[in-house]
């Protein structure tokens, strides 16, 4: 069972899914939809018998969409990915880059599924499986999407390591709309396969990756950051735009929002350290004031406030 792969040999943890659990997906999907499109028919048939044949068939093609095309659209969009019969059968749909799916690539899945699954009983889906290397239909094709295997062996999910503390929030200003999905994917391998590199070859990849990354944001990267923080953190700052925007919870502001904090290198803003306890101190006597001459007579010198010691 073949693994994403980049041009560094880094395999990313998901694998794509094949065909027989992706048919049998979609024909539990099916099944559902079926169960839900016949018995909403019926009524609508029985509710409007007193109306024309065009109103009729207009009504069908309108039921046909809502529930068959509609239906599982919808279902995808909120579930980011996992329908009835994909949860059943351990299946996740995901963007080219490992990210969730938005309601663009669910539509356009959808659209192109009701020629190449309902209308060819699946024929052109299951060619178009065969024939892509990562068993992708039509609808994948155009919609920058793959459906993956979610259920994996324990202990062979690597999730990408989190930034340092101090530079949570740094590149929450960052333009990453011009970001490709396949750099995503391939900064998101380089961070959770970073550690089964030669040292040499890991940081020439993420120098390489680093660059990239500063060209598409039009930023260049901090020369005080190594490549690996970098990436890590920016690819941080997405998925929290990304869990913002899918989900709107605040709590996804919380990594977003954390003090900068400058790394501990920099001595120009480092943490003052903590006072120490005060210790109480011998007095200090003040030094012994200049010996005035004596007098021509040789007596005492004049008073100067020092007592000498008996």
């Amino acid at each position: 069972m073949s693994e994403l792969v980049t041009g560094e040999a880094v395999a990313l943890e998901l694998r794509p899914a094949r065909l027989p659990s992706r048919a049998l997906a979609v024909l539990l999907d099916l099944v559902v939809a079926m169960a839900v499109y016949v018995p909403v028919s019926v009524g609508l048939l029985a509710a409007t018998a007193s109306l024309d044949a065009a109103a009729q068939i207009a009504l069908s093609i309108a039921t046909f969409l809502l529930v068959l095309v509609g239906g599982p659209i919808a279902v995808e969009t909120l579930s980011h990915g996992r329908s009835l019969g994909k949860v059943a059968c351990g299946l996740r749909v995901v963007r080219d880059d490992g990210g969730p799916i938005r309601f663009r690539h669910a539509l356009v899945r959808g659209a192109i599924g009701v020629v190449e699954i309902l209308m060819t009983f699946g024929v052109v889906a299951c060619i178009a499986s065969l024939v892509s290397a990562r068993g992708r239909r039509l609808g994948d094709v155009f919609a920058g999407t793959l459906v993956v295997r979610e259920r994996i062996p324990a202990g062979q999910a690597v999730p990408a390591p989190p930034p340092p503390p101090w530079l949570a929030g740094r590149f929450s200003a960052l333009d990453l709309s011009a970001v490709p999905d396949g750099l995503w994917l391939a900064v998101r391998q380089y961070l959770t396969r970073m550690g089964q590199l030669d040292p040499q070859v890991g940081w020439g990849i993420a120098q390489r990756l680093a660059a990239d990354l500063s060209a598409c944001t039009g930023t260049p990267a901090p020369a005080e950051v190594p490549p690996a923080m970098y990436l890590a953190a920016v690819l941080q700052e997405r998925q929290v735009r990304e869990a913002r925007r899918a989900f709107g919870n605040s709590s996804a502001d919380v990594p977003a929002a954390q003090p900068r904090v400058a790394p501990p290198a920099s001595s120009a803003h480092a943490p003052a350290p903590a006072p120490s306890p005060a210790v109480p101190q011998p007095p200090v006597a003040p030094p012994p004031a200049p010996v005035a001459p004596r007098g021509p007579g040789g007596g005492e010198p004049p008073a100067t406030g020092f007592v000498p010691p008996s």
